[in-house]
Protein backbone atom coordinates (compact mmCIF):
# COMPACT_ATOMS: atom_id res chain seq x y z
CA UNK A 1 0.00 0.00 0.00
CA UNK A 2 1.10 3.37 -0.97
CA UNK A 3 1.79 5.85 2.02
CA UNK A 4 -0.89 8.69 2.29
CA UNK A 5 0.02 11.71 0.38
CA UNK A 6 1.06 14.74 2.46
CA UNK A 7 -1.27 18.22 2.53
CA UNK A 8 -0.24 20.97 0.26
CA UNK A 9 -1.75 23.31 2.43
CA UNK A 10 -2.78 24.30 5.80
CA UNK A 11 -6.08 25.30 6.91
CA UNK A 12 -6.86 29.31 6.30
CA UNK A 13 -5.09 29.28 3.39
CA UNK A 14 -6.61 31.78 0.87
CA UNK A 15 -7.30 29.76 -2.71
CA UNK A 16 -9.30 29.74 -5.87
CA UNK A 17 -10.72 27.55 -8.00
CA UNK A 18 -7.91 25.91 -10.56
CA UNK A 19 -11.03 24.68 -12.89
CA UNK A 20 -14.88 25.44 -13.21
CA UNK A 21 -16.39 23.31 -10.29
CA UNK A 22 -20.10 21.30 -10.72
CA UNK A 23 -22.10 19.18 -8.67
CA UNK A 24 -21.21 15.63 -8.80
CA UNK A 25 -25.01 14.86 -7.15
CA UNK A 26 -23.08 15.53 -3.79
CA UNK A 27 -25.41 18.94 -3.19
CA UNK A 28 -28.77 17.05 -3.46
CA UNK A 29 -30.90 20.63 -3.55
CA UNK A 30 -29.04 21.43 -6.52
CA UNK A 31 -29.42 19.80 -9.47
CA UNK A 32 -26.44 17.67 -10.82
CA UNK A 33 -23.68 19.33 -13.23
CA UNK A 34 -24.87 22.55 -12.38
CA UNK A 35 -21.97 25.02 -12.44
CA UNK A 36 -21.52 26.28 -8.96
CA UNK A 37 -18.02 27.70 -8.77
CA UNK A 38 -16.29 29.07 -12.04
CA UNK A 39 -12.50 28.81 -12.19
CA UNK A 40 -11.21 31.75 -10.18
CA UNK A 41 -13.37 32.22 -7.57
CA UNK A 42 -12.23 32.69 -4.17
CA UNK A 43 -12.28 30.45 -1.42
CA UNK A 44 -10.29 29.47 1.83
CA UNK A 45 -9.62 26.17 3.10
CA UNK A 46 -11.41 25.17 6.35
CA UNK A 47 -10.41 21.98 6.62
CA UNK A 48 -7.70 19.45 5.53
CA UNK A 49 -8.98 16.09 5.53
CA UNK A 50 -7.63 12.88 3.51
CA UNK A 51 -9.61 10.84 0.98
CA UNK A 52 -9.09 7.18 1.97
CA UNK A 53 -9.39 5.31 -1.31
CA UNK A 54 -7.20 7.63 -3.07
CA UNK A 55 -4.58 8.27 -0.66
CA UNK A 56 -4.94 11.46 -1.28
CA UNK A 57 -5.16 14.98 0.94
CA UNK A 58 -8.87 16.18 0.75
CA UNK A 59 -9.78 20.50 1.54
CA UNK A 60 -13.14 21.56 2.54
CA UNK A 61 -12.95 25.26 0.73
CA UNK A 62 -15.24 27.37 1.91
CA UNK A 63 -15.75 29.47 -1.27
CA UNK A 64 -18.96 32.02 0.03
CA UNK A 65 -21.69 30.77 -1.19
CA UNK A 66 -21.23 26.52 -0.90
CA UNK A 67 -18.63 24.72 1.10
CA UNK A 68 -16.84 21.61 -1.10
CA UNK A 69 -14.69 19.10 -0.68
CA UNK A 70 -11.37 19.52 -3.22
CA UNK A 71 -8.43 18.07 -4.32
CA UNK A 72 -4.76 19.57 -4.82
CA UNK A 73 -5.40 19.91 -8.46
CA UNK A 74 -8.59 21.57 -8.19
CA UNK A 75 -7.35 24.55 -6.56
CA UNK A 76 -4.62 27.20 -6.02
CA UNK A 77 -2.89 29.12 -3.45
CA UNK A 78 -4.38 32.87 -3.70
CA UNK A 79 -1.08 34.55 -5.76
CA UNK A 80 0.03 31.56 -7.81
CA UNK A 81 -1.64 31.47 -11.28
CA UNK A 82 -3.85 28.86 -12.35
CA UNK A 83 -2.62 25.98 -14.61
CA UNK A 84 -2.35 26.70 -18.25
CA UNK A 85 -3.73 23.65 -19.36
CA UNK A 86 -6.16 23.03 -21.61
CA UNK A 87 -9.62 23.45 -18.89
CA UNK A 88 -10.75 19.83 -17.64
CA UNK A 89 -13.85 18.98 -15.83
CA UNK A 90 -13.19 17.90 -12.29
CA UNK A 91 -15.92 16.94 -10.15
CA UNK A 92 -16.37 18.70 -6.95
CA UNK A 93 -16.14 15.97 -4.13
Amino acid sequence: MNEPRLPKYDWGTPVHAAIDLYNDGSLPDIPEDTLLIAAGGPGEIVQVGHHAEANVPLYLVDFGLVVLGCLEEEIVPMGRAAPTAVPGRIEAM
